[in-house]
């Protein structure tokens, strides 16, 4: 079994006077796609902008490839292979599709590696191809996820962070960010997925979590899950 890539033990982060996560432990093995359930405000988010940085625990752990991140700023993270794709995709309206991968590419100096990326993302999602000189405010909401996510791949990362991948898209659409975040796992990305949508998100990940009001209340195999009777009535609609 392969070593965890990420491990949080007994993380508490507060907004305020906000308890927002109450000792949260979980792990993501390398290789993984990791999936974190649960209903609006219950700590989903919260857990991934510990995780790179953005909020910052009062107590417990967060480590990274075995090391504590805790204190770690985000942008050293990116450059060390932890890189996320933001809820509401976070996409520069102005910019083309190209320049926005581009700049997903900040940290890095490798030139023949960026452009090999590049075309890499746009192999992924041919539709960006097509609309590489387009302005990624003119794209619809399934062609800014794309991009969000080639986005992020474009920083090389060894752990992805997928904030609600599929939050208002058709389903049709969905389909086609999961069966690309099925091939990216593939090519050896390591994934902690957050998304509201639990079925589809349990058939396409190894292991999920499920948070509750910010404390993991259920944990396992993705398929044990989509059999577990609480997580059917609570998360599927079915009694």
């Amino acid at each position: 079994m392969s070593k965890p890539i990420l491990e949080l033990a007994d993380v508490n982060v507060y907004y305020g006077a906000i308890h927002a996560l109450k000792g949260v432990s979980l792990s993501v093995r390398q290789g993984e796609v990791v999936t974190l359930i649960g209903a609006n405000g219950a700590g989903k988010t919260t857990t991934l902008a510990t995780v790179c940085g953005l909020m910052r625990p009062r107590s417990g752990t967060v480590r990274y490839g075995g090391e504590d991140i805790g204190k770690v700023p985000t942008h050293q993270l990116v450059a060390r292979g932890l890189v996320m794709a933001p809820e509401g995709r976070g996409i520069f309206p102005a910019l083309t599709v190209e320049e926005n991968l581009r700049l997903g590419a900040y940290a890095r100096r490798d030139k023949p590696g960026i452009e090999k990326d590049l075309q890499h993302g746009f192999e992924i999602f041919p539709r960006l191809a097509e609309r590489r000189r387009q302005r990624g405010g003119t794209l619809s909401g399934g062609e800014q996820q794309m991009l969000a996510i080639a986005r992020a791949l474009m920083s090389q990362p060894k752990l992805l962070l997928l904030d609600e991948p599929s939050l208002g898209l058709a389903p049709l659409i969905v389909q086609t960010i999961f069966e690309t975040i099925d091939q990216v796992n593939k090519q050896g990305v390591t994934i902690l997925l957050v998304e509201q949508n639990a079925r589809i998100a349990l058939k396409h990940s190894h292991r999920a979590y499920v948070i509750e009001s910010g404390e993991i209340s259920i944990e396992g195999e993705s398929a044990a899950l989509l059999d577990d009777p609480r997580v059917k009535a609570a998360y599927l609609g079915e009694s």
